[in-house]
């Protein structure tokens, strides 16, 4: 049977997504926003969600399971949808540095 891991959705980020509009293709999440909730075996995500319906710990809207392979899927109001972690783009410093002079020009004339 797969394992699914359950990253929960922070409190503070849940009231943003709850009036987040809907879009299609994959909904694009920050892990900072999340934290690993467990994991949990079912045949696939609505039965992990029905499983998980009665438990001390149900999946609340904005909670994401992450399949062996990798692949999330978001909880919405209307069922699961695909999603991505956002990858932050790697600061260097060079960003702020003056950009490089060549030689100065000859002299006219």
């Amino acid at each position: 049977m797969p394992l699914f891991r359950i990253y929960r959705l922070k409190e503070n980020a849940s009231q943003q997504f709850r009036w987040t509009p809907h879009v299609a293709g994959a909904t694009q999440v920050k892990r900072k926003d999340y934290e690993e909730g467990g994991q949990v075996e079912a045949d696939n995500q609505y039965a992990a969600w029905s499983g998980l319906r009665e438990s001390a710990y149900p999946l609340r809207v904005g909670d994401i399971l992450e399949a062996e392979g990798g692949a999330l899927a978001i909880c919405k109001y209307v069922g699961f949808d695909g999603a991505q972690w956002i990858v932050p783009e790697v600061k260097t410093g060079l960003e702020s540095a003056p950009l490089a002079a060549g030689p100065a020009p000859p002299p006219a004339g």
